[in-house]
């Protein structure tokens, strides 16, 4: 969450960055709580300053003689005592109260995001690739859920069966093609300099706060227990295995993976990507997260979103990169771009990747950290700062096939396997 100092020193720049995000703050409750929770603070250390002093005095009266006077020294502590306890209640409820309200508080855009009101003006980086011209090879491109069926590697009726809506099972060569793809994204990771990891996938309330996803997104997660869920990304994992260390400068940065099944309800997407695997409740993603230093975050950004481009390059995948404008920005991110891949069943480019830095500045003074991961570098500074945390897929399973069933589809329904992935499919060249 935002530094709370930072909150209170500098009011106007979060009303700057919430009118960016087309959202807002409360920002007289938010000084009404602050103002009550330090009031209270200061007078339990008040309390309790009393209480030392009169508790010194008990001693000092007894070894005198003076048995009246450290009685009523003793009963002073005891009143003293029960104020203390009486507004260690009213304490405890502010402290929820003022981090529930941080909570909600979405981070501050970086000064590199640019201002925009939704993701209609999200501006274009770069392409690269060029989409085939299926009315030039002379038949029409299926969508990819018309593929899966017809080639018997998609069965959406099953999966209806087994699990409900959104579910699909993956049969032969489509469960092939999935564990191929995952295990090529984790193998170009780690020839990359990523170590590997393999988390839980069950995680619990503590480690969902620590990268966003409650309280905001609480509908869209699966609960196992009641403070236990399956998790939306390996990201949840993989950022907090450090929470609450403190690393070492000369270790950063820190480039980690991980391949897990993800889990969401998807609640707020109804209507949305009904057909096919692009959306669905269970998937295989592989997650790609960096901690760095301030001074590295930015280059650490563009070398990550260039990981999950470099993948699509190796599967010869049109794709085109954008940048997130204020308004389409999420709710822990700075600064974030997404990779969108080329599918024709759309005729347009759909998300595969979004690569985030959740932490903002080299300066440090804007600070967005649940999971409290700091770094110490005795040689340039005294104490600890915050590390920079960033995030970025490398790439989906899902998602990924059925860009490769629509981009290398052919007149006969069949799927030319690419060669990248041709070693992972058992030399497996065309799909039928």
């Amino acid at each position: 969450m935002l530094d709370i100092k930072f909150v209170r020193e500098n009011p106007d720049a979060v009303d700057a960055a919430m009118a960016n995000r087309q959202t807002s703050w409360d920002r007289e409750h938010f000084f009404a709580l602050d103002e009550e929770r330090r009031s209270v603070i200061a007078e339990v250390e008040q309390l309790q300053a009393t209480r030392n002093t009169e508790s010194k005095k008990i001693g000092e009266l007894m070894r005198e003689g003076k048995r009246d006077e450290a009685e009523a020294a003793k009963e002073a502590v005891r009143r003293v005592n029960e104020q203390i306890e009486g507004l260690a209640d009213r304490r405890s409820a502010l402290d929820s109260e003022v981090a529930d309200f941080m909570a909600h508080l979405p981070n501050i855009p970086c000064p590199a995001t640019p201002v925009g009101k939704d993701e209609s003006e999200n501006p274009e980086r770069r392409r690269w690739g060029t989409p085939r011209d299926f009315a030039a090879e002379g038949f029409e491109a299926k969508p990819h859920w018309d593929l899966g069926t017809d080639l018997g590697i998609l069965d959406f009726d099953r999966g209806s069966k087994l699990s409900g809506a959104r579910f699909t099972v993956l049969a032969g060569a489509g469960a092939r093609l999935d564990r191929a793809l995952q295990n090529f994204f984790l193998n170009t990771h780690l020839e990359r300099g990523f170590k590997e990891f393999i988390p839980p996938v069950i995680v619990n309330r503590e480690i969902m706060y620590g990268t966003g996803q409650l309280p905001k997104f609480e509908d869209d997660a699966y609960h196992t227990g009641e403070d236990q869920f399956l998790i939306p990304t390996a990201e949840v994992a993989l950022t907090n295995l450090h929470a609450g260390e403190v690393l070492d400068a000369k270790e950063l940065p820190l480039r980690y993976t991980a391949g897990t099944p993800c889990f969401r309800e998807e609640a707020g997407s109804a209507g949305r990507d009904t057909r096919g695997i692009i959306r669905q409740h269970q998937f295989t993603k592989v997650e790609m997260v960096k901690f760095a230093t301030p001074e590295q975050s930015d280059d650490e950004l563009e070398s990550m979103t260039a990981e999950a481009e470099y993948i699509l390059q190796q599967l010869g995948l049109p794709y085109r990169v954008i940048s997130l404008c204020t308004g389409d920005l999420g709710f822990s991110a700075a600064k974030t771009y997404d990779v969108e891949v080329w599918m024709p069943s759309y005729n347009a480019y759909k998300e595969i990747s979004s690569c985030s830095c959740s932490c903002l500045y080299s300066s440090c003074k804007y600070r967005y950290c649940i999971f409290k991961i700091k770094y110490r570098d005795p040689e340039n500074f005294k104490g600890t700062r915050f590390v920079h945390t960033l995030n970025g897929s490398g790439l989906p399973t899902g998602r990924t096939m059925a860009a490769i069933m629509e981009n290398y589809q052919n007149a006969d329904g069949s799927i030319t396997v690419p060669e990248a992935l041709r070693p992972y499919m058992g030399g497996m060249e065309v799909i039928r």
